[in-house]
């Protein structure tokens, strides 16, 4: 056992220094469309790797890869995108707390994957910081995780990715047919240090609004756009407080109250507890509805949510009105962290007709194969009527036993038998 252990390490770490020593991202092909004029996005949310890290942790980690292996099998997209609290930063050492990335990307690396990532609240903590998360991304092949902005208070993946037609050969001849969208909302702490906001800020919604002119002037036409973001916006937190979620026409599990950006800080910057909320992101939320054509924004960080909600007036007493922008969760896909809801991703797919009406059609995959959720986020979404989704549940305890792997419960079929790929190596290394 322990030579076969010893075996993998070594394995893992001349994985990682081949890797590391011939990656260049700069170099990735620019995003497009496929031929057929499509384009599809997986999303993982709420891995939290490392959690529990000296316990039950490891086999945690094991599980999420069989998630993220598993449903980009069932669903090979053109982009995987991470949308925040990759590590659980507080449960891990500063000398390897970024290791963990290794694991996490190891099944896109194994597929020949391309990804982006927003990181969460758990991704600053006192153990890590997004900086470093972001440099070991960038060890690995087909990371396009950037950094556009850098203030004090931006925080780290704040960036746009744009995808062009299928038949472009040279980009700056081509308008982008789609631009995706990314926000660090922060949260956390500091490295090292005290409590960090947890809301995108204002410099970043500056460099938004002055990068999204840039383009229109650039292009002389506004793009369709789509954007990802870790914690949810007030706006999501009014609607469910006043309105709530109808199973049919905002279909996903609805299990848990949300936690919005600045929740816990009062207006003055606070964070005593004292206060729920402060408007901090109010400046994003206004960025945001005045910009047109953005068709999307997709978020996690409340593990016991799935649903989607066309933010098209005003809701309550928020001065804000919204244009049409669907706000979506995720499903959690992590066998880490609270919850044991059964794990997913969700997806979105894109088409050329689609977006010339501001429309991408969208839904869950399950671990166990299942779809579900599946809507079409146009502007007739909140009235058309779909079939619910069923909250089920998994549970750690049906897939490992004694540290092997076996089926889970609620799973109609499994994968195929182990190979030593990236991933297997990874995973037994742990």
């Amino acid at each position: 056992m322990l030579r076969n252990a010893a075996l993998t390490t070594l394995l893992a770490r001349q994985s990682l220094q081949a890797a590391s020593s011939s990656v260049n991202n700069e170099d990735l092909d620019p995003l497009r469309l496929n031929a057929d004029g499509t384009f599809q996005i997986s999303i993982f949310s709420d891995l939290h790797f490392a959690q529990d890290a000296s316990g039950s942790g490891p086999d945690q980690d094991r599980a999420s890869v069989k998630v993220m292996s598993d449903i980009l099998d069932f669903d090979p997209p053109d982009l995987v995108v991470l949308n925040g609290d990759l590590i659980n930063g507080e449960d891990t050492y500063r000398e390897n707390s970024t290791h963990y990335i290794d694991q996490i990307v190891a099944p896109m690396v194994d597929r020949n994957l391309t990804w982006a990532t927003t990181y969460g609240n758990h991704d600053h903590n006192r153990n890590i910081n997004g900086e470093g998360i972001l440099e070991r991304e960038h060890m690995w092949p087909g990371a396009r995780t950037s950094a556009m902005i850098n203030t004090t208070m931006s925080g780290v993946t704040n960036y746009y990715l744009p995808v062009y037609a299928s038949n472009c050969t040279t980009v700056e001849d081509c308008t982008p047919e789609l631009l995706l969208w990314f926000f660090d909302s922060r949260g956390g702490r500091y490295y090292q240090g005290g409590a960090q906001p947890n809301w995108v800020h204002s410099d970043v919604v500056e460099w938004f609004e002055d990068t999204n002119a840039a383009l229109v002037e650039e292009y002389d036409t506004e793009i369709p756009s789509l954007a990802f973001v870790h914690i949810p916006i007030h706006a999501t937190y009014v609607f469910q407080q006043e309105e709530g979620p109808d199973k049919n026409y905002q279909p996903g599990i609805n299990q848990e109250s949300v936690v919005q950006q600045g929740d816990g800080w009062c207006a003055e910057g606070d964070d005593s507890g004292n206060c729920s909320y402060g408007d901090q992101d109010d400046p994003f939320m206004r960025a945001l509805v005045a910009t047109e054509r953005i068709i999307g924004l997709f978020y996690g960080h409340d593990h016991g949510n799935s649903w989607c909600y066309n933010w098209n007036s005003r809701i309550s007493d928020m001065t804000i009105t919204g244009n049409g922008i669907n706000l979506c969760y995720g499903q959690h896909t992590g066998y880490g962290g609270y919850g044991d809801w059964i794990r997913g991703a969700r997806q979105i797919i894109v088409t050329r007709e689609g977006l010339r009406n501001n429309t991408v059609d969208s839904y869950i995959r399950l671990e166990s194969g299942e779809s579900v959720g599946r809507v079409s986020l146009n502007s007739t979404f909140n009235t058309d009527y779909y079939n619910s989704t069923s909250n089920q549940k998994t549970y750690l305890s049906d897939i490992f036993s004694a540290g092997s792997l076996i089926q889970p419960k609620v799973f109609s079929f499994y994968s195929s038998p182990l190979i030593l790929s990236l991933a297997t190596v990874m995973c037994l290394s742990m």
